[in-house]
């Protein structure tokens, strides 16, 4: 097929294109957040300690945190269609793999090829949009793309619970196929071949340093918060990390083209959406951690149940995308990024409220109005981010706002269970109680809040 002009100025542009990537995105996070509610049936299946099946999460963690440095380069080199539908392939194998695992090391290995295609999903997904759409439609189809995010983690917990009460976890993986099978077809017939640019030699010392840097920032970060290394550990591979980021930092400079190109920060609107929206993750990535571990842990409320109420945050973030066009076009992104982050401060702080005598209505109702600010948020962030990123470096900088993504996520969780470990330790406790939920979620909705500080610096 051959490539597919953008359309002209104030032309209407059909969702075709950004939905069929968003449905792939979705996919992936379907996939990574069903696995969770399987590792119980796991353990038992392999004969291996609970314990043991954090290997299934953390290599995928690492695998994922490797391979984004590279996605952006690879797009520019290799077409990203054509990197988009490899990534889609290599999930589609890893999933088979995975459900046909033998023992757990044989799962491990396909986790980490999924990790691996996922790595390239995401950013090369969003060099596609970038390329496909014009500025005046890059909200409207940044909102569809932002729409897996929000509704992978609400929908996967949920979808996993069912596939392995009815069926069982291999389901989880098999599911994968015909999906995997038909969104590669949506993608050859419908999303435009968008040609290669040239690009430099790839740098490899960049991309040891970077991928290196992240894989022992994301892996630190989530052992320290849910105690899946001795804390020594965790802080050793933390610090790693560190020593990899200012690694990597020093050779950026010297380095004609580095694989992350850290000058994109300059960017008035980049830099800004960068900031604004780590601060604003900090404070909202920990939620659905939060919320299991309110509802379930504190609260009594079986697996189900809670995830039934949790969706209803999920019909928020969809009614939402009816919404966000025409508020950011009458007030604009300084506005409301800036005033809704307050609001969605709000919504966390009300969650915060929840207790054994909060109605079930009521509970279902305040995470409705949550999943729609939050997902006005994340729709309006993302083109706020591109306003004035040129068209020749988007891939540089969709991979440099994955590996943001990638590393205030895992910090997020991490500073969550930390603050919750101290303050059941400050009580001498050994288990959470609703008042350290509590405490950590109004701290985590003063972050949101404190974003919109950040935002206001934006132009307009």
């Amino acid at each position: 097929m051959t490539a597919q002009p953008a359309p002209f100025a104030g032309q209407a542009q059909s969702p075709k294109v950004p939905v069929i990537v968003g449905a792939a995105l979705f996919m992936e996070l379907v996939d990574g957040t069903a696995v969770l509610t399987a590792l119980p049936q796991m353990a038992r299946d392999f004969g291996e300690p609970g314990l043991r099946m954090n290997l299934v999460v953390s290599l995928y963690m690492l695998a994922l945190a490797l391979c984004v440095p590279l996605s952006g380069w690879a797009a520019e080199r290799f077409r990203p269609r054509r990197v988009m539908l490899v990534a889609m392939a290599l999930f589609t194998l890893a999933s088979l793999a995975c459900a046909l695992a033998g023992s757990l090391w044989q799962l491990c290995l396909g986790r980490m090829l999924q990790g691996a295609a996922g790595a390239l999903m995401t950013p090369v997904g969003q060099v596609i949009i970038l390329r496909w759409s014009s500025r005046q439609q890059l909200l409207q189809a940044m909102s569809w793309l932002a729409l897996p995010a929000l509704l992978g983690p609400l929908v996967g917990p949920l979808l996993g619970g069912l596939l392995v009460t009815v069926l069982s976890w291999h389901w989880i993986f098999l599911i994968n196929l015909p999906i995997c099978l038909l969104g590669s077809w949506l993608i050859l017939r419908h999303v435009p071949d968008y040609p290669a640019r040239p690009v430099p030699p790839l740098d490899l010392r960049g991309l040891l340093l970077s991928g290196g840097a992240l894989a022992l920032l994301v892996f630190g970060l989530e052992s320290l918060g849910l105690g899946q290394l001795p804390w020594p550990w965790a802080l050793a591979l933390v610090a790693g990390g560190v020593a990899c980021a200012l690694g990597y930092l020093l050779h950026a400079r010297g380095h004609p083209a580095p694989l992350l190109d850290l000058t994109l920060l300059r960017l008035r609107s980049f830099g800004v959406a960068q900031a604004g929206g780590g601060l604003f993750r900090l404070g909202s990535a920990a939620q659905p951690f939060l919320l299991v571990l309110l509802l379930q842990n504190c609260l009594g409320m079986s697996p189900l149940a809670a995830g039934w109420l949790v969706v209803s945050g999920g019909v928020g973030a969809l009614l939402m995308k009816l919404l966000a066009v025409p508020l950011v076009r009458r007030y604009g992104y300084r506005r409301v990024l800036s005033g809704n982050a307050a609001l969605s401060g709000l919504g966390i702080a009300a969650c915060a409220a929840f207790d054994q005598d909060t109605a079930l209505w009521l509970m279902a109702l305040v995470l409705f109005a949550a999943g729609l600010v939050r997902s006005l948020q994340f729709s309006t962030l993302g083109a706020a981010s591109y306003q004035d990123v040129p068209g020749e470096r988007s891939a540089a900088a969709s991979s440099l706002s994955a590996m943001s993504v990638q590393l205030t996520m895992a910090m997020a969780v991490s500073l969550a269970g930390v603050l919750l470990s101290v303050l059941a330790g400050l009580d001498g406790r050994g288990e959470t109680s609703v008042g350290d939920v509590t405490t950590v979620m109004l701290l985590c909705a003063l972050l949101c809040g404190a974003s919109g500080l950040v935002f206001r610096r934006l132009a307009g």
